[in-house]
């Protein structure tokens, strides 16, 4: 009896979209709405996205306006943005607010690469992981007399040619994330 990699393969899938959503909501030099997914605004008592009570659009390269459905909410709205690691001083005008980014510097730049790149080691990481939990999974089942040593073989291949094929996937992820940033 082999050992069914597809809860694991699922595992790997789900901790890159993680990983490529948390790429996303990096701050670059243009405006992207993603850079506000981890900014909660306490709504009636209750943490919520700001996607989830606004509308969020990109004008124009460099800025964004969040115009909120409910027009009691601009200052809450406002108040998320001062408190979280943005950087970028919102401007209310009493119905939008507008965020204005300013061009990256090569300090910048360079800072954003080094956070990346440690968080793509970070997902390899977990990546292995998981691979671990594979393999001890392939020792338990061969103790338990559940497989040969064959297909104990077999299935640690296979977990490894898994393991690997997604690790090529975080890099090439890193990699268009790091080109991407430089060429801002």
């Amino acid at each position: 009896m082999k050992l069914d990699v597809k809860d694991y393969e699922n595992r790997m899938k789900k901790t890159i979209g993680a990983y490529e959503s948390e790429l996303d909501s990096i701050r670059l030099g243009r405006a992207n709405p993603y850079v506000l997914n981890k900014i909660t605004v306490d709504y009636y008592g209750c943490p919520t996205q700001i996607a989830q009570m606004a509308e969020v659009k990109a004008v124009d390269a460099r800025t964004l306006t969040i115009t909120p459905w409910d027009s009691t909410t601009l200052r809450s709205i406002e108040k998320a943005i001062h408190e979280s690691d943005l950087g970028i001083n919102p401007q209310n005008d009493g119905k939008v607010i507008r965020l204005a980014f300013p061009p990256m510097t090569e300090e910048t730049r360079k800072q954003k690469k080094k956070e990346v790149e440690a968080k793509g080691e970070e997902i390899k990481v977990a990546i292995r992981n998981i691979r671990r939990d594979a393999n001890d999974k392939c020792k338990q089942m061969k103790k338990n007399s559940e497989m040969t040593e064959d297909e104990q073989k077999a299935s640690e291949k296979q977990v490894q040619d898994l393991t690997d094929s997604y690790i090529k996937k975080v890099d090439a992820v890193t990699a268009a994330k790091v080109k991407e940033i430089m060429e801002i």
